[in-house]
């Protein structure tokens, strides 16, 4: 689609730009409007999440202090430490914890592919608005969106589930059983009772978002197709 692009703009023959916004209004361009705005809240509420987790502990010297783990995209749970207690760290007793799990390649793959989403559509939208005599002249460019349709909507498959699968062991890592794992709440003299995490509710937008946008690009695999050569030969046999 990019050297496309570069063809249209520097051939005198291709660069004959027809505006018309009524495309927009017909299911093929008024789909690819949905899946850019879907793909930037896919990346949005996924990319630009921060948040928190909270104990409170009890040990020498200290009652109920808050300790506090922020955690954010990408999601690498085993870089983040939970801060100390107190100066003294317990009395000693008080080590470095850390949180458990790396989700970076789920949750990166899931917004790099909403991104490049993101910016395919713009250059879906710019030829099905300006070039569209251009895109129906060569029959090259329906079949090359076909197989970037069929492509980007296995890939919203494959990328939504796992980030799901990853956010759901987010959520155990970052929830109440963590304590459980916490060497430095076993020593004597030290309770450590889970306070609080996050609302994680963008992050369930974010697989919601994930989703549609599968539906929509596995949708749209129709609508591409009735523009290429394929359906024309499949009508003329029939």
């Amino acid at each position: 689609w990019c050297g496309f692009l570069l063809v249209v703009l520097v051939s005198p023959r291709m660069a004959g730009l027809r505006v018309d916004f009524g495309l927009l209004l017909e299911p093929l361009g008024f789909i690819k409007v949905l899946e850019w705005i879907f793909s930037i809240f896919a990346f949005a509420t996924c990319g630009g999440f921060q948040g928190e987790t909270t104990l409170l502990v009890s040990c020498k010297g200290v009652v109920n202090e808050t300790v506090t783990a922020g955690f954010a995209y990408p999601f690498r749970l085993n870089t983040v430490v939970f801060s100390a207690p107190d100066p003294k760290r317990c009395g000693g007793t008080w080590t470095d914890v850390y949180l458990v799990g790396n989700f970076s390649s789920s949750a990166q793959f899931f917004v790099s592919l909403a991104v490049l989403v993101f910016l395919y559509c713009i250059a879906a939208l710019v030829v099905y608005v300006g070039y569209k005599h251009v895109y129906q002249q060569n029959s090259k460019f329906p079949l090359t969106d076909l197989a970037i349709t069929v492509i980007t909507a296995f890939l919203w498959l494959v990328s939504t589930f796992a980030w799901a699968k990853a956010l759901a062991d987010i959520k155990m890592s970052t929830g109440a059983s963590i304590i459980l794992g916490i060497e430095s709440c076993k020593a004597p003299g030290t309770t450590c009772r889970f306070a609080s995490v996050t609302s994680m509710g963008t992050l369930n937008v974010s697989v919601v978002f994930g989703l549609l946008n599968m539906v929509l690009w596995g949708g749209n695999v129709w609508f591409v197709y009735k523009d290429t050569n394929l359906h024309n030969q499949s009508n003329r046999i029939s």
